[in-house]
């Protein structure tokens, strides 16, 4: 099928499930924080429905955890949401989302989570001022949903465009997106996309901004477009059916993550 006519609208894929999260992320309840996780979406939401209409009310919730309970308040129309979690395995993740063009902290996650939503790291709270004392500080982060996405292209091919440039985040950002292409157009392709979008090949990929990954978006898509063939290219596949172990990409953590 053309890639015009795949690629034609903007939409959200599917949440993983809050099972699948927590298999992601390796998390374990923890007893010292009295955790459980509850994995039925169907009784947190008639948990969320027990707390009466919430309908543009402003709802403060202690301890998500992988966010069961916090995708039923979101379900139910919510104003605002604040969530607090002292449980230190998440604070890598927020930094993850506020991380700004440049810090060694920017990753995939950065890039999509700042294409949607406007993301601002407000302030830290500081572990003495909670009784008990934690180990940690917290760190406040709120997110403002974008009225339109920073890029507007379609969810799949951002996701797959910022993926490919951070399966190889200590190197030039030209390598990872060199696997936007097959093997015998790759060179000659991704030159003509990094041409395209005015972007550095130099450039390592933390240091490209929201703005960089636009251009390169929409130089991908024009390229899609002529293409019908190439969105539906995969990298890893044809390092299958080549055995071209050489050319996979180098230990990552983030490529396995949301």
């Amino acid at each position: 099928m053309a890639a015009s006519r795949t690629l034609t609208t903007f939409r959200l894929p599917p949440l993983p499930t809050i099972r699948e999260i927590i298999k992601l992320f390796r998390l374990q309840a923890v007893k010292q924080l009295s955790q459980n996780f509850l994995l039925d979406l169907k009784l947190t939401d008639k948990i969320v429905r027990k707390a009466g209409n919430l309908t543009n009310a402003y709802v403060y919730e202690v301890g998500p955890g992988p966010g069961g309970i916090t995708r039923s308040i979101l379900n139910a129309s919510v104003a605002e949401l604040l969530v607090v979690e002292k449980d230190s395995r998440f604070i890598p993740g927020l930094q993850r989302l506020t991380a700004s063009t440049g810090s060694r902290q920017r990753s995939r996650l950065s890039v999509m989570a700042q294409h949607l939503c406007h993301v601002r790291h407000l302030f830290t709270i500081p572990g003495r001022a909670f009784v008990p004392k934690p180990q940690v500080d917290v760190g406040v982060v709120h997110f403002t949903p974008l009225v339109r996405p920073a890029i507007q292209q379609p969810f799949e091919l951002v996701e797959k465009v910022v993926q490919s440039a951070f399966h190889f985040r200590r190197k030039y950002c030209h390598r990872g997106l060199g696997m936007l292409f097959p093997e015998a157009q790759r060179l000659e392709s991704t030159e003509k996309l990094l041409q395209g979008a005015d972007v550095d090949p130099t450039l390592r990929p933390t240091q490209l901004s929201v703005s960089h990954f636009r251009s390169l978006c929409d130089v991908y898509r024009k390229m899609c477009d002529e293409d019908p063939h190439l969105f539906a290219y995969n990298f890893r596949e044809e390092c299958k059916r080549t055995k071209c172990k050489s050319q996979e990409p180098e230990d990552d953590r983030e490529s396995s993550r949301l």
